[in-house]
């Protein structure tokens, strides 16, 4: 056995790709990963607190700054939990709205994650700016889709990051069918860009991985989930069918607990963990996927998703849980995002009015939403004033961390076990498997300090 000494560590102090500031501990005992911390350490921004008081109409703003990656996401949960306290309901063209700002969204967010921060690490590149002096003509189509994603948002939520335009029960402004034409030919460019987005990560060399995790997504009866749909899991283990809850038990199923390593709160369902985001997504609702996204999904090598809940049993063999893969849900998700923003805008018409009144009142409201990382769940407990008494923010990330961890402490015992154990092999997966499930820690710093610590009995 290779003589460790009993305190090893090792410091990245400049990795980006990884979105905010986090480190990684790992204890090795033996030659055995015994633990393996991702380790938050942002300072708390205590969003929950400071909702506190607050009229209710204020949710979708302030949440918004949270992320500028994602604000989409939390606005439209944010919408919906406040609109479903005060009993009002979203639907007809002002609701298709909600889903083209969401799916403008997801063509820019997943974009990002595939091209700038995830590809790199399959083409043996340290970052895009490497990738680009090689594949400067995926680079560059991956710049136009954002660029796409982003003139979506642009034009429904008023500007690209952090939109100002999106309001309970709808917009402030509505825009016309004439406005909507350009964006679609836009679009349509943009549809042939990510079927070649497709194919090129379909090319990827993905290493043999499985995520042992219960699945948790949205699901919907008639459509693949984004901007609402009832939570889903799909268990590890034995053959079983998807199960769903209402959403207003969400805080009987999922718990947070604070963890002495980390500023941010870890989440499990129903006492196990999961894995909430593409991968999950694909498993519970892919079948939902236009028939141009499943061919594509098949051209790419993708298994058939499982069928719909509540009807056949789901083999276990027949879900994707290989979290390397999941780029390639993402870049279908990409796909499906710019052809649904296209059937949407073909059947635009402009509502009447650009929103509906959401009047003050006491009660609880629950909303969810798909983010491009995963589920996002927002509550509100609103006074007879409208002002907000209590609230509680889960983010895809929190609930994703117990995930990530055991994927963390698998892969780095595969390298051990292969003989694979310097600072810089072990840093090198460690912060590919981290990348694989694209955690939106915050929108700061970028940095990734990881701390080994190996520990050997007497004698050896």
């Amino acid at each position: 056995m290779t003589d460790f000494p009993a305190s090893r560590v090792l410091r990245i102090p400049a990795v980006s790709r990884v979105e905010g500031e986090t480190a990684l501990r790992l204890l090795v005992q033996d030659g055995t990963v015994t633990e393996a911390h991702l380790a938050i350490y942002e300072p708390p921004r205590f969003f929950e607190a400071f909702l506190r008081g607050r009229a209710h109409t204020e949710p979708p703003d302030l949440t918004s700054r949270i992320c500028g990656i994602c604000p989409v996401a939390y606005q439209m949960s944010a919408c919906r939990a406040i609109e479903d306290a005060c009993g009002v309901t979203v639907d007809g063209q002002l609701a298709a709205l909600r889903r083209l700002l969401y799916c403008g969204e997801w063509i820019e967010s997943q974009t990002l994650h595939i091209h700038m921060l995830h590809a790199p690490d399959f083409l043996g590149h340290h970052d895009v700016i490497g990738l680009s002096r090689t594949h400067r003509e995926h680079v560059e189509r991956g710049l136009r889709l954002k660029q796409a994603g982003n003139a979506v948002v642009e034009l429904l939520g008023g500007r690209a990051i952090h939109p100002v335009n999106v309001r309970l029960g709808g917009f402030h402004r509505t825009p016309t069918r004439s406005r909507l034409l350009p964006l679609a030919e836009r679009l349509r460019a943009a549809l042939d860009d990510a079927w070649d987005t497709l194919c090129w990560v379909a090319g990827f060399d993905f290493p043999d991985a499985e995520c042992d995790a219960d699945l948790f997504a949205l699901a919907e009866s008639s459509t693949y989930a984004i901007e609402s749909g009832v939570p889903t899991v799909l268990p590890y283990g034995e053959p079983v069918r998807p199960r769903g809850f209402p959403l207003r038990e969400f805080n009987d199923h999922v718990a947070e607990t604070q963890v002495a390593h980390s500023s941010a709160l870890h989440a499990r369902l129903d006492g196990r963990r999961h894995l909430t985001g593409a991968l999950a997504r694909w498993a519970i609702s892919g079948h939902l996927l236009s028939p141009l996204a499943l061919e594509a999904a098949r051209e790419a090598g993708l298994d058939a998703p499982p069928g719909r809940p509540g009807g056949p049993g789901v083999a276990v063999g027949t879900v994707c849980r290989n979290p390397y893969r999941s780029i390639l849900v993402r870049a279908v998700e990409v796909l499906y995002a710019v052809e649904e923003a296209l059937r949407i805008i073909d059947a635009y018409e402009r509502p009447e009015h650009p929103f509906v009144e959401v009047p003050p009142c006491a009660g609880t409201g629950h909303g969810a939403t798909e983010a491009p990382r995963g589920l996002l769940y927002h509550r509100y407990v609103l006074d007879a004033s409208g002002r907000i008494a209590d609230a509680r923010l889960v983010p895809p990330t929190a609930q994703n961390q117990a995930a990530i961890e055991e994927d963390l402490r698998r892969t780095v015992q595969a390298c051990l076990d292969r003989g694979e154990s310097t600072d810089e092999e072990l840093a090198r997966v460690c912060e590919r498997a981290v990348r694989n499930h694209d955690p939106c820690i915050s929108c700061s710093a970028h940095f990734l300090e990881l701390d080994i610590r190996r520990t050997h009995a007497a004698g050896q």
